[in-house]
């Protein structure tokens, strides 16, 4: 962990023990700690059963907690009332933000000891590890609490153990990586497996290291048993399959 970071504890929860995560939130505040609660949407969609942060937080406000000073946070609020709900909970005037993942960067209150993130299956692993970083940054023992809601995919049950497992940085990314894949280092991919007919970039990392500098050797002309005109026509071949791809290096 950085310097001054507490470990945080994370758990997993049904919505079906939502009372039972209020009535903590509830404690936590009433410790002096603040709060933020998580959700994937700012408002609610006829085509998913998602629950929106702008719905919650007026039954968060007004029927849960009516009693403590709950706030809202989500990007398409304007620009001077997102810094006026951010300011309030930096200084302490607002309790619990209730908030989507604009939350995720740039924002340090050592205060915030506690989040819940509800539908934590609907997010990918590095959001959530992301978003989990906000808290953790005072003295006091932090909690992540993962709420969950309906069937959750095997992968999304990998995601979410992950999170339980580890709060180790290095660990998330190398199973992200893992079940995300790196998409196209040179091209618009941003997720999906590279295409190799035969290698997994994962699993054989160490024998793909040693496939580069045995590449890198024979493009210095270091291998004698392979022509300069091998060399080229391989490369004029790479050149043609590529050219896309290496277009959009040059572009970028």
């Amino acid at each position: 962990l950085p310097p001054g970071r507490t470990p945080i504890t994370t758990r997993r929860v049904t919505d079906s023990e939502s009372e039972k995560v209020w009535e903590f939130v509830r404690k936590q505040v009433g410790q002096g700690r603040q709060v933020y609660v998580v959700y994937p949407v700012i408002e609610e969609n006829e085509q998913t059963e998602l629950k929106a942060a702008m719905k919650m937080y007026r039954e968060l406000s007004k029927q849960i907690f009516p009693d403590i000073r709950v706030g809202l946070l989500h990007g398409r609020m304007e620009t001077d009332l997102k810094e006026d709900a951010m300011r309030l909970f930096q200084q302490g005037e607002i309790d619990i933000l209730v908030a989507t993942t604009v939350i995720e960067v740039g924002v340090d209150v050592p205060n915030a000891a506690v989040m819940v993130i509800e539908h934590a299956e609907r997010f990918g692993l590095a959001q959530l590890h992301q978003l989990r970083g906000r808290i953790g940054r005072g003295a006091a023992r932090s909690y992540c609490i993962l709420m969950t809601g309906g069937k959750i995919s095997e992968e999304g049950e990998r995601r979410l153990d992950a999170m339980v497992r580890t709060n180790d940085g290095f660990k998330i990314a190398e199973l992200d990586l893992e079940l995300r894949g790196p998409g196209e280092f040179f091209g618009t991919r941003q997720a999906g497996l590279p295409s190799f007919r035969v290698a997994n970039i994962i699993r054989d990392r160490e024998l793909l290291e040693v496939a580069k500098r045995e590449a890198a050797a024979v493009l210095a002309g270091l291998d004698p048993d392979i022509s300069q005109e091998e060399i080229d026509r391989s490369l004029k071949h790479m050149r043609s399959r590529w050219q896309k791809t290496y277009g959009l290096v040059e572009v970028g």
